[in-house]
Formats: structure tokens, sequence, C-alpha cells
């Protein structure tokens, strides 16, 4: 089979390896579609990821397909049903899953390769996190279902209340789906963007209102001007990953607000906060990260529903000897959200 294999820093190469083969409870599925993402970006560009993977390895993790085989002992799915597989799935017995956090599983297990006409899913997975699709559900839309299990995750740890005032940082692909979520649960967003496509981007997946930083001396003092006594929003999310955002969201938020880091630093990383704000202002600070089974289903069930824009998610469509080619126009800040790679 064709499939790409990251090597290391800007580094994919498209390679022809065998066809993998079901062993007792796995399935081998075949890639209808995968999809271009912030995390596969991210690592392509560091080249490695401290949890996901090590290089060489095949690459890619937001997929859909059909059921090629199926190994001894799986009942719950046959060869040539439609499944979406999440990229992970939770040991459900270390003490992080007993304590509801299986996205901290002491085993989390993690599985990578969706840039490929076949892929094995580890026989947890398919207990745990593979999910039929629809026959009216398209496989690039069903394979959305991973990063915005992951936003919903996010947004639910957040807490917010129907009617709040939310503000997300940073209109990439995952700044748009929290834009779009929030929308959806009753939230009042605004957008702070950087270039010009993603002021319409923001505003297509639910922002009422847009702040763009290079029109702006002060995005936090813009942001501000927008809520009622320029007090600040209830919750501000943080999608871009550098120190400066971190700071903005937490000067954005009003007394008693919520701030959730969702964009991760590379590691090492160190940001600076002014501890009478924190304190005196009794702000949440927290942090999301990855995905658990229930927000994959909560997430698969939004796309399902129609409620949820898939269409306007997917802006491009390559095949996979173009992975390479892809990844390096992405680099280059391509104005695509997600690209859907298909074999």
């Amino acid at each position: 089979m064709t499939a790409a294999v990251l090597y290391g820093k800007e580094d994919v190469r498209i390679e022809r390896l065998p066809i993998p083969t079901a062993g007792p409870g796995e399935m081998v599925v075949r890639v209808h579609a995968a999809l271009t993402c912030g995390t596969d970006l991210k690592v392509y560009r560091r080249g490695y990821h401290a949890r996901m993977l090590t290089p060489p390895v095949p690459f890619g993790h937001e997929l859909a397909g059909s059921v090629h085989e199926i190994g001894a002992g799986v009942k719950q799915f046959k060869v040539g049903d439609r499944v979406v597989a999440l990229n992970s799935a939770p040991c459900d017995v270390c003490y992080f899953c007993r304590n509801d956090q299986q996205n901290l599983c002491d085993d989390l297990l993690f599985n990578n390769g969706a840039y490929a006409e076949f892929i094995r899913i580890p026989a947890r997975i398919v207990e745990k996190n593979t999910l039929l699709i629809p026959d009216n559900l398209p496989y690039e839309h069903a394979a959305l279902t991973e990063p915005l299990a992951c936003v919903m995750r996010g947004l639910d740890e957040s807490a917010p209340k129907p009617g709040d005032t939310v503000v997300v940082i940073g209109a990439g692909p995952i700044g748009l789906m929290f834009i779009h979520a929030a929308q959806i649960a009753g939230l009042h967003v605004i957008a702070v963007v950087k270039h010009d496509d993603q002021v319409a981007a923001a505003r297509t997946f639910g922002a009422e209102k847009v702040v763009q930083t290079t029109a702006t001396d002060d995005p936090v003092a813009a942001v501000r001007a927008l809520t009622p006594d320029h007090r600040g929003v209830d919750l501000a999310i943080e999608a871009v990953a550098v120190p400066a955002t971190w700071q903005w969201a937490v000067d954005m938020v009003r007394k008693g607000g919520t701030v959730n880091f969702f964009g991760g630093p590379p590691s090492g990383t160190k940001v600076e906060f002014d501890t009478n704000r924190l304190h005196y202002n009794d702000i949440t600070m927290k942090a999301s990260f990855h995905h658990t089974p229930a927000t994959a289903r909560k997430a698969f069930e939004l796309i399902r529903s129609g409620k949820f824009k898939s269409r306007e998610y997917i802006t491009g469509r390559a095949s996979l000897i173009e992975v390479g080619d892809v990844f390096r126009n992405l680099m280059n800040r391509s104005t695509d959200i997600k690209t859907a790679i298909i074999p």
C-alpha cells in the first residue's frame, strides 16, 4: 500500500508498505478520508510529538473508512462497515481513568498512520473508540470527530452557561471549531484573529464580533470594549499556543471568569502573569488536553445531527502522494481550513 511516513522535522516521505493484518480484537480499515490537523502540522514542523509518536512512523490521525478485515473476537463490526476510528483509547483501570480523567490515562494508547490506503486499528480502540457511520454521512465529515471531540471536552471542562460571552483567540481549524461549538451551545462569541481571510471564516462559524489583531494596537482593550462596562468576557479560550496570547486571555476575562489554555506551546515555554490580577479577581485558569470516549461520542452526534457545518470545514482535497506538498503549503499559511487526503 501507499503511505506517508514521518522521518523528522519537515521530512515526510511517500513509501510502499505492506498492507497491515488484523490480530485478535483488531481491524484493518481502508481509509476513505484522512484530514490535516493543526497537531499534525505542529508535529511536521517540530519533527516529533511528546506523547503521540516517535519517528520514523506512519503519519496522520484523523480518518474515516470502511472495514477491510476483522480479527478474531471482533463482534460489533463486520467487513464493509463504514467507521470512524479515533486516534486513542484509555485503559480504564489506572488512577486517572478511575477518576474520570481518561484523557490523562497512564497507558493512553495512540494510533497513527491515517495518511495511507489502509490502517490497523488496535483492539482497545476497536472496543472503546470506533463508531459506525450512517450511510448519509460523508467519510470526510465523520473524520472531523477526533478534533471536535477535543474541542467538546475543552468547552465542557470550562463550564460556560448559555448566554455567556466567550472570546476565542485564534482562527485556525481548532479555533474555528471552538467558535462554532460555542455558538451552537448558545454562547455569544468574540473571535480574535490575525489574517483577513480569518475574519470571514470566524463569522461563517458563528462569531458575532471579530477583533483583528493587525487592525488594533491593543487586542485586549478591543475585546473588553465589546463587553458591558468593559468588564471582560466570561470565558477566554486560547487556541494559538504562544505566550503573548496566553497573557491576552487572562487580561480579557472578567472578574470571576475562566481561562482555558487550549493551545500547547513547545516544551519549556514560560509565561508570566500578574499574580494580583489572578488572585484578587478570582480568575480560574485551566488547560485542556485531548479527548475521551464520551466527548468523542458527543462530537460524533453533533456532526451527525447536521447542526455542525462540516462541509465548510473541508476546504481542500489532495491525494496521498501530495501529502508533503500539502504540509509545505500549510507551513506557508495556506488558507485551507482542513484538507481531506483521499487515498
